[in-house]
């Protein structure tokens, strides 16, 4: 099995390294590019597109948020995580809005980090407890499609609450007493269901205003 290609854009040289010294240290990665700026990032990323680029916000000159917009516009398949210190409302749903994929702190540990690319790969959308948390108070202002979320079944919807939480797949599977690909498979079933696409998208419709 291949590795997973990572890019990372970052502007502190002590975080930047960590990264790329984590990357490195695991076989399930491949570090592809690393730059301290989102210029070098547009230029760069797109000649060899990563599968993943982990991307800070607060860079010199263009942010973050407009740099994932950017690259997405030319790397349709590359996913990106934001790794960042905010944790306003505004910047979460800014980067999501731009296409981010996952949304994790950077006092998230090195372990959960390297979980979270893994399931970011493997179609998750990982996100830090607190901001899972605003996302779901921001859903909570939406209607609710009853029928959908209602034929969910109990173990589906208890899946989605733990999600919710900001748990990954492993956790969850811990949780739960089950593997991973069972619980795969069940939130596999819950996008089907609910027809959409992403965990962000699957809490818009399961969590709206009570």
């Amino acid at each position: 099995m291949n590795p997973i290609t990572v890019s990372i854009v970052e502007d502190l040289d002590e975080v930047r390294q960590a990264l790329e010294r984590l990357i490195r240290q695991s076989e399930k990665f491949y570090l592809a590019g690393s730059f301290n700026n989102a210029e070098l990032a547009e230029k760069n990323v797109p000649l060899q597109p990563p599968d993943i680029v982990i991307m800070d916000i607060n860079l010199p000159g263009i942010s973050g948020i407009e740099c994932v917009k950017r690259i997405k516009e030319k790397c349709n398949d590359t996913q990106f995580i934001m790794f960042t210190i905010y944790e306003e409302d505004e910047k979460v749903f800014e980067a999501l809005k731009a296409g981010a994929h996952g949304y994790l702190l950077k006092k998230t540990s090195k372990e959960k980090l390297l979980e979270a690319l893994e399931e970011l790969h493997n179609g998750g959308s990982p996100m830090s407890t607190n901001i899972a948390r605003k996302v779901i108070e921001a859903f909570e202002k939406k209607d609710r499609p009853a029928e959908e979320v209602d034929s969910l079944t109990n173990k589906e919807k208890q899946i989605l609450h733990l999600l919710a939480k900001g748990f990954l797949y492993k956790e969850i599977a811990n949780q739960l007493h089950s593997t991973r690909n069972t619980i795969k498979q069940h939130i596999h079933h819950i996008y089907e269901k609910l027809h959409v696409q992403n965990r962000t998208e699957a809490l818009n419709k399961a969590f709206p205003r009570r």
